[in-house]
Parts: structure tokens; C-alpha cells; sequence
């Protein structure tokens, strides 16, 4: 079998838990690596919080945050950085005219936070570690005018997120994208770019690393992975996965991130 691109969304999928890379998954991913396999992370998640699970399995390969929004490569001043941002004055738009709706928001440019007010609930939110910096205060006196931000997450007060979407569909079509997180996060809304996504992102990296889309398998289990499964040669839905992301799956594993399900279907289609 051809080498392959190994696409791994974090959350749901990679790790065990929220902070988990478990032991064995660590150690046969990294067999693969030694087989001469890429391994890539995809993930929501901003530079800071996902850099750790880059290290632990030694990577040399790009890194996608923001779904797509931030592609770096540590250790390849060549490599040319992607930065995909929502524009200023959309940002502070959507968020003055929704201000009614919003328990709490805040941006990020690059690892640097910007958040509207302190709250000990969104603390988990905010991925505050590995040298973020955090500004509080009205957007419009914080964030940077000279340019977009990576990721604005938006709180929304009970049964109000509805509204918030309806606004950025009405006032910014085709420029800014709302994604309600769904499930026990239905009150949390993702703002980002038409642009933002992660099957953009792994076909840039593909095309940087030499490999044809045939040769991509990526695992994911969100609403946020659907253009990664759809862009990858085989795209692997985690059993608990988000229905629309299963209904675009090649594979529907019987698996889930607690159960090792990455081992189990690389190790089938690997002997291949």
C-alpha cells in the first residue's frame, strides 16, 4: 500500500479525553510514522492547546487550527503560513447588534485572547495556557483594528443562539458562517469564514507534502470535520459522530475515541 496522509481531528476522536493521548495510540502512531506514514492534526482547537499532542507524537508535518483558519509549520521557515481571519468590522458588527443575546464572547488572533467580560464559566473555553495572552474588555478598545481574528465564539444567553445565526446568515452572507457546537453546546456560536475549513486546509497540506487526495484517510467525529472526511481518499466517521458528518463518511466505525477506533481501522486498512 501506497504511504498514506493520516488526517486526526482531536477532540472526539484522537484523544481519550479532553487532555488524554492515550499510551497505545501514542506508541502505534508513531510505528506508523517509522513505517514512513504522515500524521497531520486537524483541529478546532487554537495553536496553544494542540501543540502538546503535536510534540507527544514527535511531528514534523503542518499544524491546522481554527479548522483550517491558522496553518503553521514549526520547524520549516519555508513553509508559508495560512491565516484565514473574520473581518474587524464584522466581528464588532454581529457583536453590537446581538449584544442583547450574548451571555459572554471572545476573539482569538492567533494564540492571543480577547475576551468581553470575566466569568468563571467560560474559563474551559479559553485554552488560557502555553503563553496565550488575555486582554478583557470591549472589543472595540482590545482587538487589533489592522486585522481579523482566527476564532470569535460567541456564549449565547438560553434559547437566543437561534438569533444570532439568523443575523450573520441576514447581514453577511457568503463572508461570515455561524456553527452552533449542538448537543450540550447549542448555546455556544462559531463565527468564521467561508474559507474556514478543515478540507481546505488538508488539501493545501497534501499538496505541500506530495500527497494525492486518494492517498488521505482522516478521522474525524464533527459538524467541523465534514469537509475533511469529504475532501480525504477515505474519511472515517467516529460511531458517536454528528449525523451530518456520518451521512458524508466512508466508513462508519463501530468504534469511538474511548475505544480505540484509530488503531482498529489504520491496522485493517494499513495490511492492505
Amino acid at each position: 500500500m501506497k504511504k498514506q496522509l493520516i488526517a486526526l481531528d482531536l477532540d472526539g476522536t484522537l484523544l481519550y479525553d479532553w487532555a488524554t493521548l492515550k499510551k497505545e495510540t501514542e506508541t502505534y502512531l508513531k510505528s506508523l510514522k517509522e513505517e514512513g506514514h504522515t500524521l497531520v492534526i486537524a483541529t478546532g482547537r487554537p495553536y496553544r492547546s494542540a501543540i502538546g499532542f503535536y510534540d507527544q507524537l514527535e511531528l514534523n508535518t503542518p499544524l491546522i487550527n481554527y479548522n483550517g483558519g491558522l496553518i503553521t509549520w514549526r520547524d520549516n521557515p519555508d513553509f508559508n503560513e495560512v491565516n484565514i481571519t473574520v473581518d474587524y468590522d464584522a466581528v464588532l458588527d454581529i457583536f453590537k447588534n446581538n449584544a442583547e443575546y450574548i451571555d459572554n464572547a471572545f476573539c482569538e488572533v492567533k494564540d492571543d485572547i480577547y475576551l468581553w467580560r470575566e466569568s468563571e464559566e467560560i474559563q474551559d473555553l479559553l485554552h488560557y495556557f502555553n503563553g496565550a495572552t488575555l486582554q478583557v474588555g470591549p472589543f472595540e478598545e482590545t482587538l487589533p483594528a489592522d486585522q481579523g481574528t482566527n476564532g470569535f465564539i460567541v456564549v449565547a444567553k438560553h434559547g437566543k443562539g437561534h438569533l444570532i445565526e439568523e443575523y450573520v446568515r441576514r447581514h453577511y452572507p457568503d463572508k461570515v458562517l455561524a456553527r452552533n457546537w449542538g448537543d450540550d453546546y447549542q448555546f455556544i456560536i462559531e463565527l468564521y469564514t467561508p474559507l474556514t475549513n478543515k478540507g481546505n486546509a488538508i488539501s493545501h497540506v497534501a499538496k505541500e507534502l506530495g500527497f494525492d487526495h486518494e492517498n488521505i484517510i482522516a478521522f474525524g467525529d464533527g459538524h467541523n470535520d465534514i469537509e475533511m472526511l469529504q475532501t480525504a481518499g477515505t474519511g472515517i466517521a467516529m460511531q458517536h459522530s454528528h449525523p451530518e458528518l456520518k451521512a458524508v463518511a466512508d466508513i462508519i466505525s463501530p468504534y469511538d475515541n474511548e475505544s480505540n477506533a484509530i488503531e482498529y481501522h489504520l491496522k485493517q486498512m494499513l495490511k492492505k
